[in-house]
């Protein structure tokens, strides 16, 4: 805590706010309530958590930067990715994005399906944050043409009709309130939020049989039985939120982008206190219960959860590889050829770092991951380069 630059006085007031309504929950609840309900209301609580407030999120003066704000490289490549499918789907299909960030994806994403003649009739955003709804609106009123702008919508919940097309999520599961697990004397337990000497504290009570039936479908599939004082996050309802985001699609695709792991990977013996991690002004730490709604908190996905819940909501498993090989399946050897003919020198560069950023072991190329499903369609090539799906 004490390398972190404190917040100033608005933002404290601001935390405050939301600590009072935590602690209320708490005293209402006996005492305690589950760390992913914690997490929910430090992220999510209307006007007060950190996605639905109007704190600066994304880019060099906020908390992290997403791979659509570093540049437009990632969103053409994406739009490159989806467009066959929407050329399948022809008239009457959408595209859903969920989380908009600044905009910046949708703004590249809709002109390139442009060029590529793959325009869905519809491009909605699902976004919690009135703030960044507001940021969404101007910068692609200012940086689309009215037709391309006029196709644009704001969605306070997923789409409730039957419908085709495309859903896309870019750091969106990694965000999605988490319950933690503990394992004593061969039980489980799920972490929750209490009170003690008027501070915010983390304590154990035992897992509800969703929880421990959970923690145990993971056991058995790994093999192994947790070690005692063993740690971690496991999404029980990741398959009814893919279920609920995806609605009533009748044909189309999904595909997320997220950093996480395989889960034999994920469960390592070595890695025994989870994935969790709090991000403040471009700096990680392990302090989650520190001024809530002015910090993000996130966990790495379980990409083998993810393919389970994706084929039990109805759709055919499509591929999973790095991001760095996804993007070089889809278009990325195009852009590297335009960069080099580019006549600025300092574009050019800017240009390459970009795709050094995206692409490099060291930064996002192999920790972030992708993956796809399809129903009724086919991604086509979007997965050839680099498929991982044999390590799920």
């Amino acid at each position: 805590m004490s390398s972190l630059p404190p917040p100033d006085a608005d933002a404290l007031a601001h935390s405050a706010r939301l600590d009072t309504l935590i602690r209320a929950q708490i005293a209402g609840n006996g005492g305690a309530i589950p760390f992913s309900r914690f997490m929910e209301l430090a992220l999510y609580a209307p006007g007060l958590g950190y996605y639905s407030a109007g704190a600066s999120k994304f880019g060099e003066s906020g908390d992290f930067v997403t791979a659509p704000e570093i540049g437009p490289i990632f969103a053409a490549c994406v739009a490159a990715s989806v467009a066959p499918v929407l050329q399948q789907i022809g008239a009457g299909g959408r595209f859903l994005e969920l989380g908009g960030g600044t905009g910046a994806f949708a703004e590249v994403a809709l002109k390139r399906l442009m060029e590529l003649d793959a325009l869905p009739d519809r491009y909605a955003i699902l976004e919690p944050s009135a703030e960044l709804r507001e940021r969404q609106r101007e910068r692609l009123q200012e940086r689309l043409t009215p037709p391309l702008f006029e196709l644009v919508e704001w969605l306070d919940a997923p789409f409730n009709d039957d419908w085709d097309g495309v859903l896309f999520a870019n750091e969106v599961i990694d965000a999605l309130p988490t319950p933690r697990f503990a394992m004593e004397a061969g039980e489980v337990y799920e972490e929750h939020v209490a009170i003690e000497d008027g501070a915010l504290i983390r304590v154990l009570r035992p897992a509800d049989a969703f929880l421990g039936n959970a923690v145990r479908h993971l056991e058995r599939n790994l093999g192994r039985e947790f070690e005692a004082g063993f740690r971690s996050e496991t999404l029980p309802q990741l398959p009814y939120w893919v279920q609920a985001v995806s609605g009533g699609m009748r044909s189309g695709a999904m595909l997320f982008v997220d950093y996480g792991y395989v889960r034999g990977e994920y469960y390592l013996p070595e890695r025994n206190d989870g994935t969790l991690r709090a991000f403040y002004r471009h700096r990680m730490h392990n302090e989650p219960l520190l001024w809530p709604g002015l910090q993000d908190l996130t966990a790495s996905v379980d990409f083998t959860a993810l393919a389970e819940a994706g084929v039990s909501a109805g759709f055919d498993f499509a591929g999973y590889c790095s991001q760095a090989s996804f993007l070089l399946g889809n278009g990325l050897a195009e852009v590297l050829e335009r960069i080099e003919r580019i006549a600025d020198e300092g574009e050019r560069l800017r240009r390459t770092q970009e795709v050094k950023r995206l692409t490099l072991p060291s930064e996002m190329g192999e920790r972030f991951q992708v993956m796809g499903f399809e129903k009724g369609v086919e991604f086509g090539a979007a997965f050839l380069a680099g498929d991982l799906s044999f390590r799920l």
